[in-house]
C-alpha cells in the first residue's frame, strides 16, 4: 500500500523554529528543559527514526503539538543532522488521530484506541509502504499531545525509539491542581512568591507564562485547574472576575486544561443580595442556577467548584441547619446541565471542641455515603489530620462505596520545611495510595478506591495543592518542581514508582550523567524520612509553630481551641507520649476496617511509624531496636538530622557536574535545611525532655541551646501565614 505523506523534513521543520534563545540556567524550563543530546551515536538514531514529521489537523490543540515538536526537537537534536551511516533507514514521525491523519487510519488501531479512551494515546513503531513509521495516535488531539510529550521524554532521558509499542491512558479521570491564590495575588501557604494570575491586567494582557504553565500540566497530563484559594472570596463570580478567568481559559484550553474556581457558600448573600444562602430555599437555588448559566456563557468547558464549607470559620449549609450533602447538591444542580462537577471537601471539623479531631470528618460524612449528586465528588486529604509529615490514611477512604472520593494532597511544603527543605513527597503519596484499606478484604488499596475500580465511580479525581508561584523557577526551590512533576505522573498512573519519576525528573531537569543521577536519586528517596525523623518522628503529628507553621513549636498552648494546639496532638507528661486514639482513649482506630483497627489498637502491633499517632507511650517503653521509647526519639531526631549533613555531602560531590546557579541554589538551601533540622533536634528534644526528666543517652549531644532560648525565637513575618 502507497501513503502520500503530507510531511515536513526534520531538518526544515526545526529551521522554522528559528534561532534558538540563550537560556538562563534558572530553573523556569522545568523539566522540559530541552537540551541537546550530547552523544552522537544516540542523536544520529533520533535523527533517522525522525528523519521526518507528519502532524496531521489544524485545531488549536494540534497547533500546540507542532510547536512543543519544534521546540522540543530543535533542542535536543539541533537543526543539523549529525553524519548517519549510509545504511540506516529514515524514517518519518506521524501524530494523529483517525480522522485526521491518513496513516494512522490505514494501521486500524480501533480496538487498540478503543481501549486508551478520549485521552490515552498508542506510541508505536510501524512500517507503512515500505517505510519505518513512529506512530503517536490517539482518538482525540488532546491525546495526541500528551503523547507527544511522552515521546519528547524518551528522548530527553536518551530512551531507544526501536520497536515502540506503548499505549497509555489515566487512571483517574480528574487530575488537577488546587491553587491556594487569592484575589490580590498572596498565595497561602505558598512559598514561591505571588500568584501567577495577574487579575489587574487580565483580560486584556494574557502573560506568556500562562501558556508555559498550561504546557507543564499537558506535559503531565493534568487536565483541570483550580484558580483561586479554598478560603473562597464571593468576587471571582462577579462578572468582572469571570471575564478574566474566561481569559486564563482560553489560553489553557488548547492543552486539555480546564478552568474551576472556588465557590463561597455564602454568595447568594455577599454579590447577590440575598439574606440567606440556605441550600434549601428556592431563592438561592435559583441564584446558582442562574449563576452557573452566566459562567457557562464566559467559559463554555467551565470544570466546575471547590467548596470548603463549614470548616476553619468558612460558611456553609450547616449554617442553616443543613448538611454536606444538602449544600453540595444545591451547587450540583446547577451545575448538572452544563456537565459540571462539585468538589465538596471533606477537611472539616465541628464549631465546638471534638473529642478527636481525626475522627470528625468520618463521623460527619460516612452518613451522608450516598446521598450525593452523581457530580458530586467528597474531595479527602490524604490523612485525618492536615498534610502532616506523616499520617495514616484517611479512613474515609473505602468507607463510602456510593460516593466518589477524590484524593487532596499537598504539593505546597506547608508542614515539611516549606520553600527550602528538599523533602521529595512521591514516596509519602505512595505510602498512602500503596496501603490497604481492607474495605472489601485484603488489596482494597486507597488507589483503588480514588480511581474506582473498588467502588465503580463514574467520576474519579486526585487533586495536588500548588506549589507555584511567580518566582522565575516557578516553586521557589529547584527540588520542590519534582513534587510538582511527581504529583501529576502519579495522577495520570499511580502505579509508577517514586525511583523511575525520580530518576526520569533528574534525567530531564539535569543531566543524564549516572554519577549524577545515582546519588541525586538517592537523596530524593531518602528526603521524606529525613524530614519525618527530624520534625515528628515515631507518629508524632502537628508540632509546627502557630500560624505559619515554620519550625518547631511543640510546646504552643495558649490558642483558642484545644486542637489548635500542638500540646493536643503529643500529650506528652511524666508517664508518656503520645495521642492515646485505641479504644480506651478517643477509638478512632474503630473507624478502620478490620484488621487495621486490632494492629493500630494493639502497642505490640502497630507500625513503628504510627506509634504515636495511636498510642500513649510509656518512656522506657522497650522499642524493637532494644532502646526505651526515649532514647528512640532521640536517636529519630539525630538521625533526621544527620540525613541532612550526609545530604550535603553528596551534593557537594557533584559541583561541576550542573551549571553553577542552580548548583549553588541547591546548596545554600542543604545549608539552611542542615542548621533547621539541628534547631528541629534540639527544640524538641530539649521541650520533650522537661516531661521524661532522662538525660541524653551516651553517644548523643546535648541541646545546642536552653528550652528557654528556643521558646524565645519569634518569626513574625515567616512566610505561610
Amino acid at each position: 500500500m502507497k501513503i502520500a505523506y503530507a510531511r515536513l523534513g526534520l531538518f526544515l521543520f526545526l529551521l522554522l523554529l528559528g534561532t534558538a534563545e540563550a537560556r538562563a540556567e534558572d530553573g523556569y524550563e522545568l523539566w522540559l528543559r530541552y537540551h541537546r543530546v550530547a552523544d552522537e551515536t544516540l542523536r544520529a538514531h533520533y535523527w533517522a527514526v525522525l528523519n521526518d514529521v507528519d502532524v496531521a489537523g489544524d485545531s488549536p490543540t494540534m497547533a500546540a503539538v507542532r510547536d512543543e515538536l519544534r521546540r522540543g526537537l530543535h533542542g535536543l537534536l539541533g537543526t543539523e543532522p549529525p553524519n548517519l551511516p549510509t545504511t540506516s533507514q529514515k524514517g518519518v514521525l506521524v501524530a494523529g488521530t483517525p480522522a485526521s491523519s491518513a496513516t494512522v487510519a490505514s494501521l486500524h488501531l480501533g480496538a487498540a484506541l478503543d481501549a486508551v479512551g478520549s485521552e490515552g494515546y498508542l506510541l508505536q513503531t510501524a512500517e507503512v509502504a515500505g517505510r519505518r513509521v513512529t506512530v503517536v495516535a490517539a482518538n482525540t488531539d488532546v491525546g495526541v499531545l500528551y503523547g507527544v510529550f511522552h515521546l519528547l521524554r524518551l528522548i530527553q532521558t536518551h530512551q531507544p525509539l526501536d520497536d515502540i509499542n506503548l499505549a497509555e491512558a489515566p487512571k483517574i479521570r480528574h487530575r488537577m491542581l488546587n491553587h491556594w491564590d487569592n484575589l490580590d495575588r498572596t498565595v497561602e501557604r505558598g512559598y514561591a512568591g505571588f500568584s501567577l494570575w495577574d487579575w489587574h491586567k487580565l483580560p486584556d494582557y494574557r502573560d506568556p507564562r500562562y501558556t508555559d504553565y498550561a504546557r507543564a500540566n499537558a506535559s503531565l497530563g493534568l487536565n483541570g485547574t483550580v484558580l483561586t484559594n479554598v478560603n473562597a472570596n464571593a468576587l471571582v463570580l462577579t462578572p468582572m472576575y469571570l471575564e478574566k478567568a474566561a481569559a486564563l481559559a482560553d489560553v489553557f484550553r488548547p492543552y486539555g486544561l480546564r478552568v474551576y474556581l472556588t465557590a463561597r457558600f455564602s454568595a447568594p448573600i455577599e454579590i447577590g443580595g440575598l439574606e440567606t444562602a440556605d441550600p434549601l430555599d428556592p431563592a438561592v437555588q435559583a441564584w446558582w442556577q442562574a449563576k452557573a448559566d452566566e459562567i457557562y456563557r464566559s467559559i463554555p468547558d467551565f470544570g466546575g467548584f471547590l467548596v470548603k464549607a463549614n470548616s476553619e470559620g468558612q460558611p456553609g449549609p450547616q449554617d442553616y441547619g443543613r448538611n454536606h450533602a444538602e449544600g453540595a447538591n444545591m451547587l450540583a444542580d446547577a451545575l448538572a446541565p452544563h456537565g459540571g462537577l462539585v468538589m465538596w471537601r471533606a477537611f472539616v471539623y465541628s464549631a465546638e471542641e471534638p473529642e478527636d479531631r481525626a475522627k470528625q470528618a468520618y463521623n460527619e460524612f460516612v452518613p451522608l455515603d450516598g446521598t450525593f449528586r452523581d457530580n458530586v465528588l467528597v474531595q479527602v486529604k490524604n490523612g485525618p489530620i492536615d498534610f502532616q509529615p506523616r499520617e495514616p490514611f484517611h479512613p474515609l477512604f473505602g468507607a463510602m462505596p456510593e460516593t466518589p472520593l477524590m484524593m487532596e494532597f499537598q504539593i505546597t511544603k506547608e508542614y515539611l520545611g516549606q520553600g527550602t527543605h528538599l523533602a521529595y513527597l512521591a514516596p509519602m503519596w505512595k505510602e498512602v495510595l500503596d496501603a490497604d484499606t481492607y474495605a472489601s478484604g485484603e488489596g482494597s488499596t486507597v488507589a483503588e478506591v480514588i480511581d474506582g475500580s473498588l467502588h465503580g465511580y463514574a467520576h474519579t479525581g486526585m487533586a495536588g495543592v500548588s506549589n507555584i508561584g511567580t518566582d522565575r523557577n516557578w516553586t521557589g526551590s529547584l527540588f520542590d518542581q519534582a513534587n510538582w512533576y511527581a504529583f501529576g505522573r502519579l495522577a495520570w498512573d499511580h502505579t509508577i514508582s517514586s525511583e523511575e519519576i525520580a530518576e526520569n525528573w533528574i534525567r530531564m531537569t539535569f543531566t543524564n550523567d549516572p554519577a549524577f543521577v545515582a546519588p541525586v536519586k538517592q537523596m530524593m528517596l531518602e528526603s521524606h524520612e529525613a524530614v519525618v525523623n527530624y520534625m515528628t518522628p515515631l507518629g508524632l503529628h502537628h508540632l509546627m509553630a502557630t500560624g505559619h507553621h515554620y519550625g518547631p513549636g511543640p510546646w504552643v498552648d495558649d490558642l483558642p481551641r484545644a486542637d489548635w494546639n500542638p500540646v493536643y496532638y503529643h500529650r506528652a507528661d511524666t508517664l508518656g507520649l503520645g495521642f492515646n486514639r485505641t479504644a480506651t482513649g478517643s477509638d478512632a482506630v474503630s473507624q478502620y476496617f478490620s484488621p487495621l483497627d486490632e494492629m493500630y489498637g494493639s502497642l505490640e502491633k502497630v507500625p513503628e511509624k504510627y506509634l504515636l499517632w495511636f498510642h500513649h507511650v510509656p518512656w522506657d517503653y522497650a522499642m524493637p531496636s532494644g532502646r526505651t521509647l526515649w532514647a528512640e526519639l532521640v536517636h529519630r531526631y539525630s538521625r533526621g538530622a544527620a540525613q541532612v549533613r550526609q545530604m550535603q555531602e553528596s551534593w557537594a560531590g557533584l559541583e561541576g557536574m550542573i551549571d553553577d546557579e542552580r548548583y549553588a541554589q541547591v546548596a545554600a538551601f542543604l545549608a539552611m535545611q542542615a542548621k533547621e533540622a539541628r534547631w528541629w533536634r534540639d527544640a524538641s528534644l530539649a521541650y520533650f525532655q522537661t516531661f521524661s526528666h532522662r538525660p541524653i543517652p551516651d553517644g548523643y549531644a546535648p541541646p545546642e541551646h536552653s528550652l528557654a532560648y528556643y521558646l524565645s525565637l519569634n518569626f513574625p513575618y515567616a512566610p505561610g501565614h
